[in-house]
């Protein structure tokens, strides 16, 4: 094998004549997730309660847009119509690498490494960036409840290092964990949607926010930026395909449930802000509380007790979402290791909890150091208290986000070209339908997400950062497919293996075991 690729050592035979082999750790472990444990992994990533308390009042006050329930539907359908065609692939492609993967089998191993790239600084900066708004939020109830002041990347920094130890351990552990916190939260939330529609506004239970002339105005391409980034995590069930029992019937399951789970829930959640503010009043209401809006809808309808509950679960909240791209991101790193994308240590799995130790470590590395520098960059004596909020969690997340919908586009027309080259057009027409119409209409949200990424991060029309940010997945995505050509034309078996994953691996094992049974004989 040539040096960076996924080579296996070759087997021992005992005394016992039987070969064993010894590249079990570069396979993640199977029957480890079934049906809830997957759904729960990949909910906890879409923190319900982050989008509904950050997301949805921003929207709002930002966007001046009353009929963000209805964009969630809207968002919702062209989430279908991507996860028809995902979820057909992915009855035939079982790989961690999930989006580089697919984007491999359908448009080749160059464009595969450019996707795996791309895949790794996204969701890097959708985890790490959610550190800011966590350590945040810590802080303030440090000194709400505590009457303590301290930083925010105090604990910001003990997260990386709780939600590293976690990352270590097997991913049915992480499954429970995830699910405990996630069913509070969203118990919390119905608790909050039943409440508007008990004690609505003045106006009664209006149901104008799904009125399409609501959608009327310049912001709604950039309301379609932010609403769609709620979605974020619902695609990352392939990722876990090796970890499940049955790849092939639990993946595209659960991605089916998630977005049509999440589309609903956002969807009724923002009605019942709509509800309880009443329609006309929604985006002033909104523009003067900001992030408290939630907060201050509970505490008028059930109590202080309840809100001081929701802050801390919102906390909680963070901290699940914080795990899921964390496990996501381990699974990249190590899918790519495996496959000679990233150093060899990196795509091996770690003792008896099959984790990908490795892959868990880099994350947790390169979180300490973006933590650490916005923390140094901090102003003033006391530190800037926005810091975290306005630059690390905004300028990291609508980064990710931006990367994700470039990759779901991407996948759209991979999935049209696998199932093309395999002569299987007729048989899969409207799954290929429903993957050009989703490719079209990511493309479209991408095009207003670059379009307007000042208002997304909020740093005005003249900035040098609305470019220079965006530029970082232009970048991430060159890297990768100059990295591609050069494995092409120097190392093409390892270039061969790019996005085949286990399977490489397994036809690599059968090869070296033919090879020691012809040598016996």
């Amino acid at each position: 094998m040539t040096t960076g690729s996924s080579s296996t050592s070759r087997p021992s035979t005992g005394d016992s004549g039987i070969s064993t082999f010894k590249g079990q750790d570069r396979a993640l472990r199977a029957d480890r997730l079934g049906t809830g444990g997957l759904l729960l992994s990949v909910l906890a990533a879409t923190g319900p309660l982050m989008v509904i308390a950050g997301v949805m009042p921003t929207t709002f006050a930002v966007m001046g847009i009353v009929g963000q329930p209805l964009l969630f539907v809207i968002l919702g359908v062209v989430l279908v119509l991507f996860s028809v065609g995902y979820a057909e692939m992915s009855r035939h492609v079982h790989n961690a690498g999930a989006f580089y993967a697919y984007i491999s089998r359908g448009l080749g191993g160059t464009a595969g490494a450019g996707a795996a790239m791309l895949a790794l600084v996204a969701y890097n900066a959708l985890q790490v960036g959610i550190y800011g708004i966590f350590g945040f939020e810590v802080s303030g109830l440090f000194s709400t409840y505590l009457d303590t002041e301290i930083a925010w990347w105090i604990p910001a920094l003990l997260g990386v290092l709780a939600v590293g130890s976690l990352g270590w351990l097997k991913i049915d552990v992480n499954a429970r964990v995830l699910g405990v916190l996630l069913v509070i939260e969203v118990a919390l939330v119905v608790i909050f949607d039943i409440a508007s529609v008990a004690d609505p506004s003045k106006e009664g239970l209006s149901l104008h926010a799904f009125n399409p002339d609501t959608l009327t105005g310049a912001g709604v391409g950039t309301a379609l930026c932010f609403c769609i980034a709620a979605f974020t995590g619902f695609e990352q069930a392939p990722v876990y395909a090796e970890e499940t029992s049955k790849p092939h019937i639990l993946v595209p399951r659960v991605m089916f449930l998630a977005v049509s789970f999440v589309a609903v829930f956002f969807a009724i959640s923002s009605w019942a802000f709509t509800v309880a503010a009443g329609p006309s009043a929604i985006i002033g209401t909104a523009q003067k509380e900001s992030a408290g809006l939630l907060f201050s809808l509970t505490e008028s309808r059930l109590g202080g007790t309840f809100t001081d509950i929701l802050h801390v679960l919102f906390v909680t909240g963070m901290f699940a979402a914080l795990l899921s791209f964390h496990n996501v991101v381990a699974r990249y790193t190590f899918a790519m290791g495996r496959e000679g994308l990233l150093p060899e240590t990196f795509g091996r799995t770690t003792g008896a909890s099959g984790a990908p130790g490795t892959g868990s470590l880099l994350q947790t590395i390169v979180s300490v150091l973006v933590v650490a520098g916005f923390a140094v960059s901090d102003n003033g004596p006391a530190g800037d208290p926005t810091t975290p909020v306005l630059k690390l969690f905004t300028w990291l997340g609508n980064i990710g986000a931006l990367g994700v919908i470039l990759l779901m586009a991407a996948a759209s027309l991979s999935v049209i070209v696998f199932f093309a080259r395999r002569g299987a057009v007729g048989a899969q027409a409207w799954r290929l339908v429903t993957s050009a119409l989703a490719g079209i209409s990511l493309l479209v949200i991408a095009g207003y997400t670059i379009k307007d990424f000042d208002i997304l991060v909020g740093t005005g029309p003249d900035s040098y950062l609305n470019w220079l940010l965006p530029a970082i997945i232009a970048a991430a995505a060159v890297v990768g497919l100059v990295q591609g050509v050069v494995l092409r034309s120097r190392k093409p078996e390892v270039h061969a293996r790019i996005g085949l994953g286990n399977e490489a691996f397994q036809l690599e094992k059968a090869a070296v075991s033919a090879e020691t049974a012809e040598t016996a004989s």
